[in-house]
């Protein structure tokens, strides 16, 4: 059987070739899956996606009537899948549970030092030969407090770089983590979180309860000179009421390495045409702000993981087997 991959970057190719030799063939794709690349697969029973990929009604309709009965999603969020309409039209999907917590952790981190010791202004000044220290000044992160929301896997993680850096730790999340009690953390709600965190780091996925988690309100309960990090799901934060906040002079930094309206512009080349996203084109403006591609999941370790656990699905898939990692159907079918 011929697996069809999209939205394959070019480091990934080689792996996930790789992964798939002696169990099927793979055509990789670097398009991503949308209304007007689905048509593509028809004839493919067995597809797999990327983060970006839209997997919603019509998308699902169009796979569904060219054949494919599996989705092997790519990614640990599927937020971008509609669930309940693959369900209906019996379609298995799964996705990668879990892989490398340090990739995330040590990229978050990456973001937050970044605009913390403003690395990216030092890095432009001194190609051009500018030497001056004027407008670098960061601070101490050690004694000072981060907050954690989400303390899973990556954000214990997180929290275990956090205490090396001597910090009071301050967490939230609907099950406390043993791991990160016994580093010294303290889980308060949320309102307290933002009022006393020098440094906040987002690591939680993406579901209706916590879209926006990080509005207006948050954001406005936070230290002006508060480091807001985002290496999760851009829905996480609503980006027009942190333009605003940011236009008004507040935080030290930001560091995005997701937006909530990424999909269509992330993991593509838009250097030479115009992007109409006034939101975004507002916001890598400001002199405080450092957006990345979404990549902090992306090294080899993490990759590999996420194709093998891909691969394995689809083999689980095959042999009509169930793992962890199937999101539809919801349940095991029951024995007839």
């Amino acid at each position: 059987m011929e697996i069809l991959a999209f939205g394959v970057q070019a480091d990934e190719r080689p792996l996930i070739e790789k992964a798939f030799e002696g169990h099927h063939d793979v055509r990789c794709l670097e398009v991503f899956l949308s209304e007007d690349t689905a048509p593509i697969a028809t004839g493919y029973e067995v597809i797999s996606t990327s983060v970006n990929a839209d997997l919603g009604n019509r998308v699902l309709q169009t796979l569904a009537a060219g054949g494919t009965q599996m989705i092997a999603q790519r990614s640990t969020g599927f937020n971008n899948i509609d669930l309940q309409v693959a369900e209906r039209l019996g379609i298995t999907v799964a996705r990668v549970s879990s892989y490398s917590p340090y990739a995330v952790a040590e990229f978050a981190w990456t973001l937050a030092m970044a605009v913390n010791r403003r690395v990216v202004r030092a890095s432009r000044r001194t190609r051009d030969f500018d030497f001056r220290l004027h407008g670098l000044m960061g601070r101490d992160l050690h004694g000072r407090t981060v907050g954690v929301l989400g303390t899973g896997k990556i954000g214990e993680a997180f929290t275990r770089i956090a205490h090396g850096f001597g910090m009071r730790l301050l967490g939230w999340d609907v099950v406390q983590n043993p791991a990160c009690l016994e580093l010294g953390m303290k889980y308060v709600d949320k309102d307290r979180l933002f009022a006393e965190s020098d440094l906040i780091s987002l690591h939680v996925p993406l579901l209706p309860d916590t879209e926006h988690l990080i509005g207006r309100d948050a954001l406005r309960s936070m230290k002006d000179d508060a480091i807001l990090v985002n290496s999760s799901r851009g829905g996480l934060i609503d980006t027009d009421a942190l333009v605003a906040e940011l236009r008004a002079g507040r935080f030290t930094g930001v560091g995005l390495d997701v937006y909530e309206a990424e999909s269509g512009l992330f993991f593509v080349d838009r250097s030479l045409g115009v992007v109409d996203d006034d939101t975004l084109a507002r916001l890598v403006t400001f002199p405080n702000v450092l957006v990345t591609s979404h990549q902090a999941y992306y090294t080899r370790e993490a990759v590999q993981q996420i194709i093998a656990t891909t691969v394995q699905n689809v083999l689980d898939y095959t042999a009509g087997r169930r793992s962890e990692n199937v999101l539809a159907p919801a349940a095991a079918p029951k024995p007839v």
